[in-house]
């Protein structure tokens, strides 16, 4: 029954626990008879051999379990900045989340960023403090924390019984119990929750958060506040109601206390799973727009409607390309056809599976509400919509931050260039952070990804998964360029004689610089569509068309040294669009076009640019002097600076070009116990000395 589904991500900075306590949900579920352990590679969730290796996931893998009579269909993302794709992808398929974040490091720089990218696609979630059991946590910092930090209405339903080691239970604000966590079984550490009435010394603090919690949910729910109003009783069933109402909405995020790796506090997150987030019963229909017309149209989430659906991920490996489909609204069955609008094809549904991290276990339908896994797809790529060829709709995709480091590899053998190629391309099918181009004057096949981790694992799967026998580069920048002027205008003529015909087109074009990242489409000037005729309105439809199709390329390059072009906006003067004969529009059309930027291009000039990170660095106070003089020299702009009991946490904007490296660095000058995060920030004038290696 669809009301009992919950499709949720567990998300997170990195190092929060996100594995662990997943784990521990798939062992009391009984989805697993042993806990998986991240630091001895035992790990169900992390199965690829580069994450046993590591102690860190770099893909987002699916599971299914159940828990009081619902079905919980679980992502577990990565918290590494590099793979960043993976939580982008699965919170957009998602209808909640529970954010972990650690009991020491309280909000961190990645929480942040998969805060936003859940505000994105407006995920209801709810926290989880883990760690509770480590020093120096502190549950309450970090409720604080995710109030001032990141802009939300944290509301504690449990808070914490003890503190540091000496954390033993929770007490549940709404049936305003303690739940005891003991140990009844030493080969799991197996922990059963006990409930029983709240001490004497912890009194105080249960009626003061009790009372912060009703008082929210009375300014969430109107209702709750009327009856508060009337100084009536709450039920526990109200409570949960309001809760559960104020969550969906985002107007609260509920918080609980934890200690995953001791077995603690996962039984009332399961519980607080089930009756808060919602199910697809709960969300709004999906939206999305009829790809001829561009009409909006929505999808209600009933197996029996038409079918809509979104392809959120590819993987490839020695058994071929699995894809993974979020189904809104119809169903999915073993070989049906389905209609990919973006490449106008029809797929066939060869197989279908509900994944148990990498084990596949077949089904012959899934409906809505669904997280499916399909092999027989061909051209489908992420964020591609599967729908009825009769009932077409195109649901909103993704968006992903652009590569900030790149990468040679060249074939050991001309041989073996094919069968690189291949792996690269199918490689940067399954990731849209990873691209790759080739270099035609060297030969090399260059390849970008999000930082030095992540072209380690593509170097790692191209090595082990594909046995690919090749070379590898050193890790080198993505430079990119923009122009050097505010606007700049440019005319392209085009004349050629095409099947004995003299075919002439000309366009304008005005390039402007922007603060948006990539090349972006400026509405068009000049024209009134409304006074078109019917020629020129297919004209300018056409015209449309070339000028998106050069935006979701981002393929212009700039004028210094051939780097792609990011930070402008092209302007289409359609007034001054010409091509004749019509039955060569576009050729002609696009060729014009393409003359014109680069006309406007080169008539501005370009400048280069840096990808700089921001940065965040953690360590014991008695190493602050020394990574803070290091990043000096790294050209880091700092720009906060904090303490968490005995740690630091210093701040900052830095060019990936002097972060590489550093992580052998912080641990050399921290004797182990420093750690940091980056994650893209933005691109800015390269210094002069990476203008002169260019001979710019």
């Amino acid at each position: 029954m669809l009301e009992t589904i919950r499709n949720i991500g567990i998300i997170a900075h990195i190092d929060a626990g996100k594995t662990t306590t997943t784990e521990r949900v798939l062992f009391y579920t009984g989805k697993e008879h042993r806990i998986g352990e991240v630091d001895d590679g035992t790990a169900t969730m992390d199965w690829m051999e580069e994450e046993q290796k590591r102690g860190i996931t770099i893909t987002s893998a699916a599971t299914t379990c159940y828990w009081n009579k619902h079905r919980i269909n679980i992502i577990d993302t990565p918290g590494h900045v590099d793979f960043t794709a993976e939580v982008e992808r699965s919170l957009r398929v998602l209808d909640g989340a529970v954010v972990v974040f650690c009991g020491v490091g309280g909000v961190e720089a990645q929480s942040e960023t998969v805060w936003r990218q859940a505000n994105r696609y407006h995920v209801p979630r709810m926290a989880f403090i883990n760690k509770l059991d480590r020093t120096a946590s502190d549950f309450y910092r970090v409720v604080e924390d995710i109030k001032t930090k990141l802009g939300a209405r944290p509301v504690p339903v449990n808070i914490p019984i003890g503190k540091e080691a000496d954390f033993s239970g929770v007490i549940d604000l709404v049936k305003m119990q303690a739940v005891q966590f003991k140990q009844v079984d030493d080969v799991n550490h197996t922990v059963e929750t006990f409930l029983e009435p709240i001490s004497d010394n912890m009194k105080k603090k249960a009626d003061e958060y009790r009372e912060n919690l009703v008082i929210a949910l009375g300014e969430s729910c109107d209702w709750f506040m009327e009856k508060y109003i009337h100084d009536a009783e709450f039920s526990e069933q109200e409570i949960n109601q309001a809760i559960r109402e104020a969550t969906i909405k985002s107007k609260i995020v509920p918080v609980f206390a934890g200690a995953s790796v001791k077995n603690k506090g996962i039984q009332p997150l399961l519980d607080a799973i089930c009756l808060y987030l919602p199910s697809p019963l709960d969300l709004p229909p999906v939206k999305g727009i009829e790809p001829k017309s561009g009409k909006a149209v929505d999808r209600k989430c009933d197996p029996k409607a038409h079918l809509a659906s979104i392809a959120f991920k590819t993987v490839t490996d020695r058994h071929g390309e699995l894809t993974y489909v979020r189904i809104y609204s119809g169903t999915l069955r073993v070989g049906d056809q389905v209609y990919n609008p973006r490449i106008d094809k029809k797929e066939r549904v060869m197989r279908l599976f509900i994944m148990h991290s990498n084990q596949r276990n077949a089904v012959d339908s899934a409906g809505a509400g669904e997280i499916a896994a399909v092999i027989g797809f061909n051209f489908t790529a992420t964020g591609d919509t599967l729908c009825d060829k009769q009932h077409p709709i195109v649901l909103e995709t993704m968006t992903f931050p652009e590569p900030v480091i790149a990468m040679a590899i060249e074939p050991k053998s001309s041989a073996d260039r094919d069968k690189l190629n291949e792996c690269v391309a199918k490689l940067a099918k399954d990731d849209p952070t990873f691209r790759t181009h080739s270099d035609e004057e060297t030969g090399q096949v260059i390849v970008s990804g999000m930082g030095e981790l992540h072209l380690e694992i593509i170097k790692g799967r191209l090595l082990n998964d594909f046995n690919v026998p090749a070379n590898f580069g050193e890790p080198r920048v993505a430079y990119k360029e923009t122009i050097a002027v505010e606007c700049s205008e440019g005319i392209g003529v085009f004349q050629k004689k095409i099947a004995e015909k003299t075919v002439n087109a000309f366009a304008n074009v005005i390039l402007r610089k922007t603060d948006k990242q990539g090349i972006s489409i400026l509405p068009v000037t000049g024209v009134k569509e409304k006074d078109l005729s019917p020629a020129q309105k297919q004209l300018f439809m056409l015209a449309n068309s070339i000028f998106k199709d050069i935006e979701k390329s981002s393929s212009l390059s700039g004028t210094a040294a051939g780097f792609p072009l990011t930070y402008v906006a092209i302007q289409p003067d359609f007034s001054s669009v010409k091509v004749e004969p019509p039955e060569f529009a576009e050729i002609a059309l696009t060729a014009a076009i393409n003359l014109a930027i680069d006309n406007a291009i080169g008539k501005a000039g370009c400048v280069i640019l840096e990808p700089v990170m921001k940065l965040e660095v953690s360590m014991p106070d008695e190493y602050v002097g020394e990574v803070l003089n290091d990043l000096n020299k790294r050209r880091c702009e700092v720009t906060d600076m904090a303490s968490h009991e005995t740690i630091k946490v210093i701040s900052g904007i830095v060019p990936i070009a002097e972060m590489f490296g550093y992580a052998t660095m912080l641990r050399s000058l921290t004797q182990g116990r420093g750690a940091y995060a980056m994650e893209p920030l933005a691109y800015r004038l390269a210094p002069e000395s990476v203008r002169q290696n260019y001979g710019v």
